[in-house]
């Protein structure tokens, strides 16, 4: 037999927060919301460490931040880094990316750069796309033209 049937706790639940129409994406801040440290970025450019460079930009990339100002400073300090590493330096830069699962957030922030084209700058991106494609396959660029996270 049943126990109690008089119990009405389990109607306190309020079911209609699960409901598709209230819900809110998180607005939390992340810790990569603020984007990759410039001065930090200056400086190792400035010592010749490129590739360190690099890749503080690509880890530090504010993927989920909703604001357009952050992005595209961003942005910017990876497009600097990108076009001051040399030719003769891609192919280490790209095995220190790849290493570290990076090579998405570097092919995002190429064809962001081929958005806004500067004096010289397509050509340098396109050895950049050449050399990221060789390491991520069709399948990084299919992630990166699908995803939602702009870069």
């Amino acid at each position: 037999m049943a126990k109690n049937t008089s119990s009405s706790a389990f109607r306190k639940i309020d079911v209609d927060q699960y409901n598709e129409d209230n819900f809110r994406e998180d607005d939390g801040v992340d810790s990569a919301a603020a984007g990759p440290d410039e001065s930090e970025i200056t400086t190792l450019l400035t010592q010749g460490k490129s590739v360190e460079a690099l890749l503080s930009a690509l880890q530090n990339a504010p993927l989920r931040c909703k604001n357009q100002n952050v992005k595209d400073h961003a942005l910017n300090i990876t497009l600097r880094v990108l076009l001051s590493i040399k030719s003769t330096q891609m192919d280490q830069a790209i095995d220190t990316v790849d290493q570290n699962d990076l090579i998405d957030v570097l092919m995002k922030y190429i064809y962001r750069g081929f958005e806004i084209p500067s004096e010289g700058s397509s050509g340098h991106l396109l050895q950049w796309h050449e050399k990221a494609f060789a390491k991520g396959g069709v399948g990084c660029i299919v992630r990166v033209l699908s995803d939602t996270n702009r870069a």
